[in-house]
């Protein structure tokens, strides 16, 4: 011992030694390229449970039976399953914050975050009634006058009585309802 430390020893007082630094790292997924995994992935899960169903459901484009259930069954799930897959990019974009990240791992994780965001609302919304506003009112020519339809054609039928219309489908497809009255009697076409 040193005569400093002697000298604190004789008056009751113990030394005080500086301690190295020690520096403190988290391990596991929370450390390293994991958390941002976790995010990316909770990332993509809530955006493509919200975005699958507008993929597989557009207009002019041949479904399947499989790929109508499959829309309908994340269009069901996703209202809730978005919000938590939110929540999740919510909590490890806070864990990310506390490692101090430079400002472009900042930037992807707030834009990760943000983009689960934007789906948890979009879950929330009917986005298919924004694509396929119904049409606000028909309007009739005689069979003869309609050059715009061709023989190949499909059209949506409906007879009432002794009135008889056709809805080209090609007019209805980004539509799919018209109110109308056919035969004195409102009717709701749909395709």
């Amino acid at each position: 011992m040193d005569h400093n430390s002697e000298e604190m020893s004789e008056c009751g007082e113990s030394p005080i030694r500086a301690a190295p630094a020690v520096e403190r790292h988290a391990s596991g997924v929370f450390s390293g390229p994991g958390l941002g995994i976790l995010l990316a992935l909770a990332t993509l899960v809530t955006l493509a449970v919200v975005l699958v169903p507008v993929l597989l459901l557009r207009p002019f484009s041949p479904q399947t039976p499989a790929m109508v259930a499959t829309a309908y069954a994340l269009r069901t799930i996703s209202p809730w399953l978005a919000p938590s897959g939110f929540a999740l990019s919510t909590l490890l974009g806070a864990f990310h914050l506390r490692r101090r990240p430079r400002r472009p791992q900042l930037a992807a994780a707030g834009l990760a975050v943000a983009t689960a965001g934007g789906a948890a609302w979009l879950s929330h919304q009917n986005h298919f009634e924004w694509m396929f506003a119904p049409l606000p009112s028909a309007e009739y020519a005689r069979a003869r006058d309609a050059g715009f339809v061709g023989e190949a054609d499909m059209v949506v039928a409906v007879e009432v009585g002794s009135d008889a219309v056709a809805y080209p489908v090609r007019q209805m497809a980004y539509h799919h309802l018209l109110n109308d009255e056919v035969g004195r009697l409102p009717v709701v076409s749909t395709y």
